[in-house]
């Protein structure tokens, strides 16, 4: 008999029904439309989730909310002037989101693979990448895009280093990375501009929707601009500038503002279910000689949120027919991504690839973190993954 459906990361709501209290409150007041008190508290919320100590500063942020993480990575390229023509190196390994907005600017994606670390950009070819651009067409990217996939945080100290030295800004893409940490300084902020997603299956959610994390109020203000159709302060509707509907409702806004009274939880959850994997994994040596690694944090410098654990199989597998056989036994599995520069849609793009991303796709996959997936669960998944290997 299948066991029960399990999820690789569910929405789940506070038990307090918080959510619901806010989405009534607007109802009640008739703040329906877009903006209103909830954007205004979530943003607040955020802001405040981020505004502590981070490593030996005390580092404010500001938060515009937004309808999703692509559309503060369209907003953030706008913010920093990418147009026609220009060139941003973006993080191969990671969901199409990250780059596409890139196009939407009528720029061209210069694609980066990862480091065996954190499978995150590599700082090594990332400079690569910026003198060979340099050399070839007299100009410097534009901007960095990188991930903190999977919720691991990427090298920062060497990536920062390498945007100050060309002076390139960065967007970080932390989309994935909300309750992550680097060197005690939370992820979300060391980027000169960063993302953040609510999407159903994110450490958190709004239904749908994004933020942006900017370093200061004026930048924030532009993006909101930019995010509310550009409109001039008059009377009437005036546009200099080409605008975008890119704001958050208040009501998905009120969903949000119940799940940060969560989000603590989440974290603690997601890092729970990533342990027990990792110790029901640890020196597990299958029948085929096929043993299994478990993504971790290099050192203590780095405090993923573990929002999916990923696993690597020492031997190449057809992750495809695997995840399709946990998936008749009620597992939600996915192999991992399939790095951009192998996208058909990016074929032409320049990439400066290691390999590294393509071993990753060959043998890796996701499993089940959410809130929802219970100790069980982990364990009947580790049996489940042990029978599916013949």
């Amino acid at each position: 008999m299948p066991y029960h459906r399990i999820h690789l990361c569910l929405a789940h709501m506070s038990p307090t029904g918080a959510e619901q209290r806010y989405i009534q409150e607007a109802f009640n007041t008739n703040w329906i439309a877009p903006l209103g008190p909830n954007v205004d508290a979530f943003e607040e919320a955020l802001a405040r989730h981020f505004d502590r100590p981070q490593g030996a500063e005390k580092s404010p942020v500001y938060v515009a909310a937004v309808s999703s993480c692509t559309a503060a990575i369209h907003l953030s390229l706008l913010l920093l002037g990418v147009g026609k023509d220009d060139e941003v190196i973006c993080q191969s390994f990671s969901f199409c989101a990250s780059s596409n907005p890139v196009t939407y600017c009528e720029a061209t994606p210069i694609f980066v693979d990862s480091e065996e670390d954190t499978w995150n950009m590599s700082p090594e070819l990332l400079e690569e990448a910026i003198k060979d651009r340099i050399a070839k067409t007299g100009r410097k990217p534009k901007a960095i895009i990188v991930v903190d996939l999977y919720g691991m945080p990427a090298k920062w100290d060497e990536i920062t280093a390498i945007s100050r030295k060309y002076d390139i800004p960065v967007i970080e893409d932390a989309a994935n990375a909300l309750g992550s940490y680097f060197k005690g300084r939370s992820c979300g902020t060391f980027g000169d501009i960063a993302t953040l997603s609510f999407n159903g299956n994110k450490m958190i959610t709004t239904s749908g929707g994004g933020a942006l994390i900017c370093k200061d109020e004026a930048t924030k203000k532009r993006a909101i601009f930019l995010a509310t159709q550009a409109k001039e302060p008059y009377l009437h509707y005036e546009h200099e500038t080409i605008g975008y509907n890119y704001r958050m409702s208040n009501i998905s806004a009120g969903i949000g503002r119940g799940q940060m009274t969560i989000l603590e939880d989440h974290i603690n959850h997601h890092k729970h279910v990533h342990k027990l994997y990792r110790e029901l994994f640890l020196n597990t040596n299958l029948t085929n000689n096929t043993n299994i690694f478990v993504q971790d944090n290099p050192n203590d410098d780095f405090d993923s949120n573990f929002w999916l654990t990923t696993i690597l199989f020492k031997q190449e597998i057809d992750t495809e027919a695997f995840c399709l056989k946990l998936d008749k036994a009620g597992i939600e599995a996915r192999p991992l991504w399939k790095p951009m520069h192998l996208q058909p849609v990016y074929k032409h793009a320049p990439a400066f690839t290691n390999g590294f991303s393509e071993y990753l796709f060959r043998h890796g996959i996701c499993l089940p973190s959410g809130p929802w997936v219970t100790d069980d669960d982990v364990r009947y998944i580790v049996e489940k993954i042990k029978e599916a290997i013949v």
